[in-house]
């Protein structure tokens, strides 16, 4: 779509520099602008590119001072940030705008489908299915017996959704990711280990988004739970019966084990690994890598390391464990003059 700087500027609340007929198709960024484009300098770093960008079109703050004339068309905004974050979300909205059901789908005609349905090539929407409205179900999506579906919840090409999952308005799901997968749960025998059927479910609350190729299991029992407002990074596995508590934040290659109770807000970085059976806090932080093997019961703590303890603590030990092998020749040679004496 086309839009001219005047429309822009009156959809921002911004003023124009230059001419308002001035015509944009497309985004960029402002060092590598071309003629057509729209960008937007908020970094005092990149005030350099004002001068030379071939943008048709740039988003600056209001206090910005120009040293030299610019030929771009300037539209002045309080936040260059948050109006340019505005047309990205309206340029993903035009993007995503999809409607219709593909003649190469399968909905089941007992499926319940909501208005403005969207279904894609070789998507599948089995028996009893509800689907809420404005929904988004890509190629290759496949929706599972009895799974209901709030509005305005977006599953990208490959999701696979299994029976019996709820997934509430304004999720968003990303490519090749797995719903309702069994939970990994096996009884010893004489002869081998036994499966235990796995006959729970997994409920996504509203306003989740889970990033591409995770891998959320179904309860034994019940139900595995994402809260109103979780976002998940790419690459995460959350096993059977783990809740995750509302607007908690998982970073890539994130593992919880099963039966674990996560809190509110809480801030998880890449590779963190929660073993089973604990209780986490609200607001909890969890650095890179660091690996947690029992309960966290104080809000707000900030862990590291593997078994993971208090980030501060932690730092101070690792610069003694940095420093141990000049500590034990040091010991060493105590020990050395000790015994000569």
């Amino acid at each position: 779509m086309e839009f001219t700087a005047k429309q822009l500027a009156d959809l921002l609340q911004g003023t124009i520099e230059g001419n308002a007929d001035t015509k944009v198709s497309k985004l960029s960024k402002i060092e590598e602008g071309v003629s057509g484009s729209i960008s937007f300098l908020a970094n005092p770093l990149y005030n350099q590119y004002i001068y030379n960008t071939q943008a048709s079109l740039v988003i600056v703050n209001k206090d910005l001072v120009l040293t030299a004339p610019v030929a771009t068309t300037l539209i002045r905004v309080d936040s260059a940030q948050n109006a340019f974050a505005t047309l990205l979300e309206m340029y993903n909205q035009i993007k995503l705008n999809k409607s219709g059901v593909s003649k190469h789908a399968f909905v089941a005609e007992s499926a319940k489908i909501g208005n403005n349905f969207y279904a894609g090539e070789f998507a599948v929407i089995s028996e009893n299915a509800q689907i809420g409205n404005n929904v988004k179900i890509y190629p290759q999506v496949y929706v599972g017996d009895n799974v209901v579906i709030g509005d305005n919840t977006i599953l990208f090409a490959g999701v696979k959704v299994y029976s019996d999952c709820i997934i509430g308005n304004d999720c968003i799901i990303h490519s090749g990711t797995v719903i309702g997968s069994d939970g990994f749960r096996f009884a010893p025998e004489n002869e081998g280990n036994k499966k235990i059927a796995q006959i729970g479910n997994v409920i996504i609350e509203d306003d989740v988004e889970i990033g591409a190729n995770c891998a959320i299991d179904r309860a034994t029992l019940g139900s595995t739970i994402l809260r109103r407002g979780v976002k998940f990074d790419n690459l995460i596995h959350i096993a059977h019966n783990v809740e995750v508590g509302e607007n908690t934040y998982i970073a890539a290659h994130g593992v919880i084990a099963g039966s674990t109770k996560v809190g509110k807000n809480c801030m998880f970085s890449g590779q963190v690994g929660i073993v089973g059976h604990l209780q986490i806090a609200d607001k909890t932080i969890i650095t890179a890598q660091s690996g947690i093997s029992k309960s966290v019961t104080k809000s707000g703590e900030v862990l590291m390391g593997s078994p993971a303890f208090d980030a501060n603590k932690y730092r101070k030990a690792y610069i003694h464990f940095r420093n141990l092998d000049s500590i034990v020749l040091r010991l060493n040679e105590v020990e050395r003059k000790l015994k000569t004496e």
